[in-house]
C-alpha cells in the first residue's frame, strides 16, 4: 500500500461556532421575531379598530402604561443579572432568580388593586376602578415565566425561543379578536392580555429546553441579584418616565378619543425604537461581555462594524416611516384615525435621534456597572420629563412633541459620558448617523407640513 499512512485518521469534530456567528444567527432571528411579532400587532390592530372605538384604545393607553409603569418600578434586573453574571448558568442562582420574580408578580397585583380607585377618580374614568386590577393580573401570572427564556438568551440560543414567544403572542392576539367580535368594549383588549400572559407561561414551561425552576432562596444568589438589581431598580423608575410619560402627561390634556388616536401614531412610529430595543438587548449585551472594547482594537472595530450595519437599519426604518405615515394610515384604518397619519411623521422623525446612541446602553450593562446605567437613566428622565412637561404647559400636544425631540439632542452628552466610561464611544458612528437622521427628519415634516398642522392643531 503505497503512500498510505498506518495511522488511523483522527475524525474531525465540529468547530464550536464564534461568538461573531452567534451574534450574527442571534441578531438575525431577534429581527425575524420583530418583524413577525409587528405584523401581527399590526393586523390585530387594523382589526380591532374596526370593532372598537378609540376611546376604548385611549383607555387601555392608559391601563397599559400604569402596568409598564408598575413592572418598571420594581425592576430588579433579574435578566439582566442572569445575562451578565458568571453563575447565570447556576441552578441555585436560578432558582433564586425565579422566586424573587414571583414574589414580585404577588406585590405588583397587590399594589395595582390599590392604585385602582385613585386613578379612577383622578382621571375621572370610573371603569379604572374594575379595568386596572384586571389587566394587572397578567403581571401576576408573569412572575412564574421560567428563567429558561433568560438562559437561551444568554447563550443566544434564540431560534426555539423566537418560536415560542411567537406562537404566544399568536395564541394571544386570536384571543383578544375573538373576544372583542364578542364584547365589544375594552373588556376584550383586558381578556386578551391576561388569557395570553397564561398561554405563555404554559409554552415557555413546556417548550423551551433547559433548567425547571423551583422554589429556593440561596443567600449568596440573592445578594449578587440585589446588589446588581438596585441601581437596574432605580433606572427603571427613570425609564418609566422616559417611555411613558407622555401617555401620562396627555391623559390629562386630551380626551380618551384623542388619545386614542395618538397611540396609534405612537404605535406606528416606534417601530425603530423597539426594534433596537429587542435586538440590542440579546445582542450587544452577549457582545460586549465576551469582546470588551477596552480590551483589544480588535473588538473595538467589531463591534464598530456591527454597530453601524444596526444603527443605519434602524434609520433606514424609521425615514421610511416617517415619509410613508400619511398614507400608510390612510390605506390601513379607517377615517376616525386619519389624524394619526400626521401625529406618526413627527414621531418617527423624532425616534431616529433615539435610535443613535441604543446600543451604547448594554456597554454598562455586560460589564456589571449597573450604577453608570442608572446616572444615565436618571439623568435623561430629569430632562426628558422637565421639558416634555413644561412644552405641554404651555402648547399642549405641539409642545409635548417638540419637547420630546429637544430632550433627546439634550441627553446625548449624558450618553456620550457612559460610552466613553465603558472605552465604546464611536464618535464617527454618531455624527454621520446624527447628520442622516435630521437629514431624514427634514424631508418628512417638509413633505407634509399641512398633513402635520392638521393633525397637531386639531
Amino acid at each position: 500500500m503505497s503512500g498510505v499512512s498506518g495511522e488511523m485518521a483522527t475524525p474531525q469534530l465540529p468547530r464550536p461556532r464564534t461568538m461573531a456567528s452567534r451574534a450574527l444567527g442571534s441578531g438575525a432571528w431577534s429581527m425575524l421575531s420583530f418583524a413577525i411579532g409587528q405584523s401581527m400587532r399590526l393586523a390585530s390592530n387594523l382589526v380591532l379598530t374596526r370593532i372598537l372605538s378609540p376611546e376604548d384604545f385611549g383607555l387601555m393607553a392608559l391601563v397599559s402604561s400604569f402596568m409598564i409603569g408598575l413592572a418598571m418600578f420594581s425592576d430588579m434586573g433579574i435578566a439582566q443579572s442572569i445575562l451578565q453574571s458568571k453563575r447565570g448558568d447556576d441552578p441555585a442562582f436560578l432558582d433564586t432568580a425565579w422566586t424573587i420574580k414571583v414574589i414580585r408578580g404577588f406585590i405588583l397585583f397587590g399594589v395595582s388593586c390599590l392604585m385602582a380607585w385613585p386613578l379612577a377618580q383622578f382621571y375621572d374614568v370610573p371603569s379604572l376602578l374594575w379595568i386596572f386590577p384586571a389587566a394587572a393580573s397578567s403581571m401576576l401570572v408573569g412572575g412564574f415565566v421560567s428563567t429558561k427564556i433568560d438562559t437561551a438568551a444568554r447563550h443566544l440560543q434564540i431560534g426555539r425561543l423566537t418560536m415560542v414567544e411567537l406562537g404566544s403572542q399568536l395564541m394571544g392576539i386570536l384571543i383578544t379578536v375573538i373576544a372583542a367580535l364578542i364584547m365589544r368594549d375594552v373588556w376584550a383588549l383586558v381578556w386578551g392580555i391576561v388569557l395570553g400572559a397564561f398561554v405563555q407561561l404554559a409554552m415557555i414551561h413546556y417548550l423551551v429546553p433547559g433548567h425547571t425552576d423551583r422554589f429556593r432562596m440561596e443567600p449568596e444568589a440573592r445578594h449578587e441579584i440585589v446588589k446588581f438589581g438596585k441601581w437596574i431598580f432605580f433606572s427603571t423608575i427613570c425609564g418609566f418616565l422616559l417611555f411613558q410619560g407622555d401617555r401620562l402627561v396627555l391623559g390629562r390634556v386630551l380626551d380618551l378619543d384623542h388619545l386614542g388616536v395618538y397611540n396609534i401614531g405612537l404605535f406606528l412610529a416606534s417601530v425603530p425604537s423597539q426594534l433596537g430595543a429587542a435586538i440590542a438587548g440579546r445582542l450587544f449585551i452577549p457582545m460586549y461581555r465576551e469582546h470588551p472594547p477596552g480590551e483589544s482594537l480588535e473588538n473595538r472595530h467589531t463591534l464598530q462594524r456591527t454597530r453601524a450595519g444596526f444603527t443605519l437599519l434602524l434609520l433606514a426604518v424609521g425615514i421610511t416611516l416617517a415619509l410613508i405615515g400619511p398614507w400608510l394610515v390612510s390605506h390601513l384604518y379607517d377615517p376616525r384615525y386619519a389624524r394619526a397619519g400626521g401625529m406618526l411623521v413627527v414621531i418617527a422623525s423624532i425616534q431616529l435621534l433615539v435610535v443613535v446612541p441604543i446600543s451604547y446602553e448594554s456597554a454598562a450593562l455586560a460589564a456589571g456597572d449597573s450604577r453608570a446605567f442608572f446616572v444615565l437613566q436618571c439623568s435623561r428622565a430629569t430632562i426628558y420629563f422637565s421639558l416634555v412637561l413644561a412644552g405641554t404647559w404651555f402648547f399642549g400636544l405641539t409642545g409635548l412633541l417638540a419637547g420630546q425631540a429637544l430632550a433627546q439632542l439634550c441627553c446625548y452628552p449624558v450618553v456620550v459620558w457612559l460610552a466613553r466610561r465603558q472605552r465604546a464611544w464611536d464618535p464617527r458612528h454618531d455624527i454621520v448617523a446624527i447628520a442622516i437622521a435630521l437629514a431624514g427628519a427634514a424631508c418628512a415634516l417638509i413633505m407634509h407640513a399641512d398633513i402635520v398642522s392638521e393633525a397637531l392643531l386639531h
